[in-house]
């Protein structure tokens, strides 16, 4: 069984599920995810497109839904007693599962470790004792466990070798209306329905402000799976800018881009493997920032920047995320030669720091072992 909480979470899971299916394909795999984990072949018994929330406010507020998501994973963990229980990211939830799952003597294996490094470090004693082994997709996180005297293996991040574009801008651009000769944005608010609540609107109003200072502007929009495709045309139509909002290849339309507004997360080293310079922007309800940024023991949130260890793009966070700072950055990306430049090659740092490639098939390996 495999328990996944978000749309990040259910590419990842997918991609691993696709290589044990090449190596075993008898194995029977149940889980909650969404639909890159149904094509993967997964019995979807839940789906976690409607808990796929961050924040302390945001969980209150669908706390009834994940309740019952929570009920109906342990009633699938009573009745199917799986021999092995993969918990993908989404630690709150998926923590209190792995104590269910050790209730019934069922093997736990914790797939993208919680981000004990940055926030909360000590929970990391309560995490060796819920699971029986930690896949962890960053080589700096290995010490951390093993200086717990916590199994863990690294796998490596499984972005590496997933993230390239299959076609090339020419060909891309003119198929969603978008000019060779123009500058392209893209603006990437994120997959969660309460990332799009809250940055949406500052992404639309940071467009429309370096519209009124910059000729030739155009945007591009991509919409995670897990979202209404109809709700987002609607609120960029409102707008009266011109933005294409597409469910293409999300790697082809990063390549269509000269720069990219994207909210923080998975995306941005998706976006950093590809080359293409950002800056990153992120709100959350105001309760929950204060909680979290007194947690927080590193000098980044940005995974691109913690990756890199540096300071490679600008984050733009809380009360930081305005019209303004936003705009300004994305027009010195644009138009400063030199500051674009820098951004690029700290963008490689990113991708040498994220190893070699093989991270979805070390994963299926690793799963495969404890079967």
């Amino acid at each position: 069984m495999i328990l996944v909480g978000e749309a990040s979470g259910d590419a990842h899971a997918a991609e691993f599920v696709s290589h044990i299916r090449q190596l075993n394909p008898d194995i029977f795999i149940s889980g909650m995810g969404t639909t890159e984990m149904q094509k993967a072949g997964v019995e979807v018994f839940f789906d976690s497109s409607t808990i796929a929330v961050m924040g302390l406010i945001e969980v209150l507020k669908h706390w009834s839904d994940i309740k019952r998501a929570m009920a109906i994973v342990k009633q699938q963990l009573d009745k199917t007693r799986p021999d092995l229980l993969v918990l993908v990211d989404y630690p709150e939830f998926n923590l209190k599962m792995a104590r269910h799952a050790r209730e019934l003597g069922i093997r736990v294996l914790f797939y993208i470790s919680p981000q004990v490094w940055a926030w909360r470090p000590r929970r990391i004693h309560k995490i060796g004792r819920l699971i029986d082994h930690m896949a962890v997709i960053f080589k700096f996180e290995k010490a951390y466990y093993e200086r717990a005297n916590i199994p863990v293996s690294f796998v490596g991040h499984p972005l590496v070798d997933k993230v390239t574009s299959s076609r090339s801008p020419d060909v891309v651009r003119p198929q969603l209306g978008l000019g060779q000769d123009t500058t392209v944005i893209g603006l990437f608010p994120g997959s969660r329905n309460s990332e799009i609540d809250r940055l949406l609107p500052l992404m639309l109003a940071t467009a429309r402000q370096m519209s009124e200072t910059k000729q030739q502007l155009q945007f591009v929009l991509p919409v995670a799976a897990a979202l209404d495709l109809d709700v987002i045309k609607r609120r960029c139509d409102q707008s009266q800018l011109d933005i294409k909002v597409s469910r293409d290849n999300i790697y082809d339309l990063i390549t269509c881009c000269d720069s990219i507004i994207s909210c923080s997360g998975t995306v941005t080293l998706q976006i950093a493997l590809l080359g293409v310079p950002m800056c990153i922007v992120y709100k959350m309800s105001g309760i929950s920032y204060a909680v979290i940024s007194r947690l927080i023991t590193i000098p980044h949130v940005g995974l691109v920047n913690i990756v890199a260890e540096k300071s490679v793009v600008q984050e733009f966070l809380q009360n930081d995320a305005t019209v303004d700072n936003v705009s300004r950055e994305m027009i010195k990306i644009i138009d400063d030669r030199d500051y674009r430049k820098r951004i690029t090659n700290g963008l490689l740092t990113v991708r040498e720091n994220l190893g070699e490639g093989g991270g979805s098939a070390q994963m299926a390996r690793l799963v495969l072992s404890f079967l």
